[in-house]
């Protein structure tokens, strides 16, 4: 096989095609892929209609080296992808009688009735591999046509993400000479994408031609990933090393981690611990710091407090102070952080109260820390919708947080 070895991912589902299922699983694939050194080529999302995956499937084998499909292998009507693969490849389905073996434990084990529509999940095409499925009754099929590797896998993403990982990525390795990748990743916070950009002109123009430089961007958080093809390590470490020292003033970690993920890396290097009384947000914050595992040796917990009536009555929060000064304040985040840490007894405490949505105050909101040393609040507007406004006020109250751990 030639050493550039592309891939296209093919999802199948109606249900993908109108919005009510989100598809990750061809995201989700292209990362386990790139690190591999697979390029992907295309990603295609058809319905469950035999003739656009017909045509899906004949394009992508002549566009590319490896073919992905998820989706349509369960027992129900609209699931078509099996008996399609079995015609395409000019074969018959047949039963496999390992998977019938397993199915029938499967169903065994749940103390539930097996269907005939169940047991034909054992039915395969008679010239495919057969990957078996531990997680459930839809085994995954490997497909060899014209020195190209066709894979069919469930669409469940957690026996997909098994599929992947058991038989499809050491099939990859096995069978693949892949192009040499390597990528370091920079995380940096509180600079928008135009702005970052301009400062890297100089060293973008004299990269060399082997390393790519990506903007990653989210909201309040920017990602800056070197891909270097091809070349010696210390080649790209020189260049990243530099990277870093242009955006030092904005540096949040220098590998792809999640800013929450590197605020926990920090309490635990100092073996401090953090309390969040959040209102806006509505417990968002605390949400993303508890996601990373092993949040409990320093994050103790918290309050939402969305009302005045609940800042007044849980974190004690003065009621005149409220009256004089609004919910949305200075003096208002700096006491609910205050009272946070005290009431929680913690080294820091994060807090945060504002308006979501644009009004009189134009979408202002404070941002409160607290430590036995200092205490002090930060104002932001949020510009966007809703939403959006809630990812950046979270993501920029952490990397406040963050740099006020560094800074006691």
């Amino acid at each position: 096989m030639q050493q550039y070895v592309t891939c296209s991912i093919i999802t199948i589902g109606d249900e993908l095609l109108i919005g009510q299922t989100i598809d990750t699983n061809s995201a989700w694939i292209a990362q386990q892929l790139n690190p591999i050194g697979i390029q992907i080529k295309r990603r295609v999302a058809v319905g469950d209609v035999k003739t656009e995956i017909w045509q899906s499937l004949s394009q992508e084998i002549e566009l590319s080296d490896i073919v992905i499909i998820t989706g349509g292998l369960g027992p129900t009507a609209d699931d078509i992808t099996k008996p399609l693969l079995a015609e395409f490849f000019e074969t018959e389905l047949v039963m496999n009688e390992k998977v019938l073996q397993h199915v029938e434990s499967f169903f065994a084990k749940r103390n539930r009735i097996m269907l005939e529509s169940n047991r034909n999940q054992a039915l395969v095409p008679s010239n495919c591999e057969v990957l078996f499925n531990e997680y459930g009754t839809a085994p995954g099929m490997l497909f060899r046509k014209n020195d190209k590797m066709i894979f069919s896998l469930p669409g469940v993403p957690f026996e997909m993400k098994y599929l992947m990982t058991a038989s499809v990525i050491p099939s990859l390795q096995a069978n693949c000479k892949t192009t040499n990748f390597i990528h370091r990743t920079l995380v940096t916070g509180g600079e928008g994408e135009s702005f970052v950009a301009e400062r890297l002109k100089d060293f973008e123009a004299k990269i060399p031609a082997e390393i790519k430089l990506a903007y990653l961007p989210k909201l309040g958080i920017l990602k800056l990933r070197l891909t270097g093809q091809n070349i010696e390590e210390p080649i790209l470490e020189k260049y990243f090393l530099e990277l870093q020292d242009i955006l030092r003033n904005i540096l949040i970690a220098t590998e792809d981690i999640e800013i929450e993920a590197q605020i926990g890396k920090l309490l635990l290097a100092s073996t401090a611990t953090l309390s969040v009384a959040e209102s806006c947000t509505g417990g968002g914050i605390s949400a993303l710091l508890t996601s990373v595992k092993g949040a409990s040796v320093y994050f103790k917990g918290g309050f939402v407090v969305y009302q005045n009536e609940t800042k007044i009555k849980t974190l004690g929060i003065s009621k005149l102070s409220l009256e004089q000064h609004g919910a949305v304040s200075e003096s208002t985040a700096i006491a609910m952080a205050m009272q946070c840490r005290e009431k929680c007894k913690t080294d820091f405490a994060l807090s945060i109260t504002g308006y979501l949505e644009k009004g009189e105050n134009e979408n202002e909101i404070w941002i409160g820390l607290s430590s036995a040393n200092q205490n002090f609040a930060y104002k932001i507007n949020t510009p966007y919708d809703r939403e959006k406004n809630t990812i950046l006020a979270s993501n920029t109250a952490l990397n406040l947080l963050r740099k006020f751990i560094l800074n006691q």
